[in-house]
């Protein structure tokens, strides 16, 4: 990156960190119980509510629970179940019509980031009934309320329930974008940890990654505060601690339980502190190959942080105490490392993949303008990289081609 755009962007990111205490961020209040969301609406006063969800998260009859608790307690709710794993610009506005048509008053996000993400958009749209999708990408396009949100993950990784961002895959262009405004927050989550007990275990494996990229992105970069280190340090503790119990049991309480908490840290680390260029490639394979989000995040996050070489020794080394697996006395390099190797290791054990398959070379250098056009100036990176330094990763998480790890660019 040119020695301009370097000073561009951390000037951006600088001035950025320094309103971080003047921004409204809020936590959303948070419900133990599927169950206590009929009493939640009757409290609001919106008797009419639009659920939405996915198609096979529905057919599992994971909210059927939640369908029979709303009709019992005389809630109206008109279910939209047909968002995309990547939630499309034609999902937002078909559940749109569905909200107008019924009279609805309040949102349910029911499943994963997807639905999530799908209902903060449609909060969006109608909030701004006259602006599209699109006008409203990027950061701060969004100032009014939209209606009450509820957040019920069945994932524990994207943090879609507590961030300010909903991601938009506009399928025609092959390309995602982020909606990143404080609006968007839900107002409420639910941490149900049984309405996760029916998520295969290769979704429990990259979805618990997503979240550990979350809060070792958060950490790592330059807009921490003393809250959002909090926040990453017991997440990674507790990803750590829980993932594969949760990968190899899917119904052990506990571990579902503190996925869901983790999850929820991360994501109010990230939302703060932003991510970096893991989340900025990972959504340029997405858009373009639709491979899920949280497997390209697994699969990148070591390879990420590999490349940054001794930028990141001193953080990663914190973390690998807070994981249990520093060992005492050794250099922040040596920890680093074994940091970076038990990633790795945790990734084969829970069966995620060293490489991404179907990726085309041609391909390539589009998928690397986006991540450039979506991590700067706004991820405060450890490292700086344009376009052309990006390309690397969508090759070595290919094929091994040789390409030199650059490390740490001081003047980045």
């Amino acid at each position: 990156m040119n020695t301009l755009k370097k000073a561009y962007c951390r000037t951006f990111q600088f001035l950025f960190k320094m309103a971080i205490p003047l921004l409204p961020y809020r936590d959303p209040e948070v419900l133990d119980r599927v169950e206590d969301v009929p009493e939640l609406l009757k409290r609001l006063g919106r008797r009419s509510v639009l659920l939405v969800t996915d198609r096979p998260l529905r057919d599992a009859g994971v909210t059927a629970h939640l369908e029979e608790a709303l009709e019992k307690k005389g809630i109206h709710f008109t279910v939209y179940d047909g968002v995309c794993p990547n939630p499309t610009i034609d999902n937002i506005e078909e559940a749109v019509k569905l909200f107008r048509r019924n009279n609805c008053k309040a949102l349910i996000g029911f499943g994963g980031g997807s639905s999530i993400d799908c209902a903060k958009a449609v909060g969006a749209r109608i909030a701004y009934p006259r602006r599209s999708i699109e006008q409203m990408k990027g950061i701060l396009k969004i100032w009014r309320r939209i209606p009450p949100l509820i957040a019920i993950p069945t994932t524990a990784g994207t943090g879609s329930e507590v961030t300010v961002a909903s991601i938009v895959t506009d399928t025609r262009k092959k390309h995602k974008y982020m909606l990143s405004s404080f609006p968007l927050i839900p107002h409420y989550n639910v941490l149900d940890p049984e309405v996760t007990f029916t998520l295969p275990p290769s979704l429990t494996s990259t979805t618990g990654m997503d979240a550990l990229t979350h809060a070792v992105e958060a950490y790592i970069g330059g807009s921490t505060t003393k809250k959002t280190r909090a926040l990453a340090r017991e997440a990674v503790k507790l990803i750590f601690a829980n993932i594969e119990t949760a990968y190899k049991d899917g119904k052990n309480y506990e571990a579902r339980r503190n996925m869901l908490y983790a999850a929820n840290r991360a994501g109010l680390a990230f939302s703060i502190s932003y991510v970096g260029y893991v989340h900025a490639v990972a959504h340029s394979l997405g858009g373009q190959y639709g491979i899920p989000h949280g497997l390209a995040n697994s699969v990148l996050l070591p390879i990420v942080l590999e490349d940054y070489g001794e930028c990141v020794y001193k953080k990663l080394a914190e973390l690998a105490k807070v994981a249990g697996i520093a060992d005492r006395g050794a250099s922040d390099e040596v920890n680093a490392k074994k940091f970076i190797s038990e990633i790795k290791a945790m990734n084969r054990r829970m069966n995620i993949p060293e490489k991404l398959k179907g990726i085309r070379k041609e391909d390539i250098p589009v998928m690397a303008e986006h991540a450039d056009r979506e991590g700067n100036p706004l991820y405060p990176v450890p490292r700086l990289m344009d376009a052309i330094e990006l390309e690397k990763y969508y090759h070595l998480v290919d094929e091994d081609n040789g390409i030199e790890k650059q490390g740490c660019d001081p003047a980045g």
